[in-house]
């Protein structure tokens, strides 16, 4: 994209060409976050033919569409899924704070899909990582990604990729760790569930305000529908935990079932906003972080798989007279972190590289 203010500094050359299947945008903002931005749209219009728009965001929901006004010399086209613009507008910039071509601006490119005419969500964001003056070009790069939104991401990743998942596998399949022994007055796989799921909840909570106080709002797609309700049921759970009866109350077995339900619920849904998230965050060409989580879901679907063998086998065992044992479950534990470990860096590399 290029924005170049004419000599007089009456009018802006425009120009901007991307990769999309519907509708490219440039804005000019005060900022690097979205809101209160005057934005210039090149997209496929109900006719199927590009045209230009131009809108004013006020929020991170759809921007207004604006009268096109003083805007000339347009040429637009579409080749080979590269949608290319370019025109000259006589329009102020106007943003909240700054008017006119003088002043300087961050820069936004966007792209996205369009339905009979209009804009949806965008795929991608590219800010500049600082502000220009179209008066007076220069070269300026991009930041696709601000710093909160990576540290929600890996925050994210932390919880339920590692702390949550080695909690929930100890409270499922180690109740027989260090058995007699205890820890603070509690079991020890007790003590290690507990503190695994605390380190969870306070992770997911630190990355839901980190997010939330910059987005400050729900729009986005699935991801942050998603995100909600796992922070929600993630606070359910401990609270429930807290006011749960005694071991050996008759209605005892509502809390164990409700607890585990609930925590594989949670972990459905924080997989799922953890796919729709990296596949929004990921701007390589083949989506290498969508395919290492993958990767890891298949490595803990193996290690469940192989625990619940080990559980039916040594109930087998028991039965027959053997040992019960749990060096094997501790054996796959420790096979568990490192496998998850590798993968958990990979991601955490690949996001900051964004």
């Amino acid at each position: 994209m290029s924005a170049v203010a004419t000599s007089g500094g009456t009018a802006v050359q425009v120009e901007m060409a991307g990769i999309s299947n519907g509708y490219i945008a440039i804005g000019f903002s005060d900022d690097q976050t979205m809101g209160n931005d005057d934005i210039y749209i090149c997209g496929l219009g109900s006719n199927g033919q590009l045209q230009i728009q131009h809108a004013y965001s006020t929020g991170r929901s759809s921007p207004s569409i604006l009268s096109l006004g003083q805007v000339s010399n347009v040429i637009t086209s579409l080749n080979n899924g590269v949608i290319s613009c370019s025109f000259t507008t006589l329009n102020l910039i106007s943003t909240q704070r700054s008017i006119g071509s003088s002043s300087p601006y961050y820069l936004m490119l966007v792209y996205g899909s369009t339905s009979n005419g209009n804009i949806q969500v965008h795929t991608k964001t590219f800010v500049s990582s600082s502000a220009a003056n179209i008066s007076s070009p220069g070269v300026v790069s991009t930041e696709s990604f601000p710093p909160i939104v990576k540290a929600h991401g890996s925050l994210m990743l932390i919880a339920w990729m590692t702390t949550g998942s080695l909690g929930m596998i100890i409270a499922k399949y180690l109740k027989g760790m260090a058995k007699g022994e205890k820890c603070a007055g509690k079991d020890v796989w007790f003590v290690a569930h507990l503190s695994l799921m605390i380190l969870t909840v306070a992770a997911t909570s630190i990355a839901f305000i980190l997010i939330f106080a910059d987005v400050r709002d729900w729009s986005g797609g699935a991801h942050p529908v998603l995100g909600c309700i796992v922070m929600i049921l993630t606070l359910i759970q401990p609270t429930a935990a807290i006011f749960r009866c005694g071991p050996t109350d008759k209605w005892r077995f509502i809390f164990n079932w409700s607890h585990a339900l609930n925590a594989l619920l949670i972990k459905v849904l924080a997989v799922a906003a953890i796919f729709t998230g990296l596949i929004w965050l990921d701007n390589t060409d083949n989506q290498w972080l969508v395919k290492v989580m993958g990767g890891f879901v298949g490595w803990e679907a193996l290690l469940y798989i192989l625990l619940e063998a080990r559980r039916w086998w040594k109930r087998k065992d028991v039965t027959n007279g053997g040992s019960n044992s749990t060096n094997v479950e501790l054996l796959l534990l420790g096979l568990f972190f490192i496998g998850n470990l590798c993968f958990l860096v990979a991601l955490l590399v690949g996001i900051g590289s964004q």
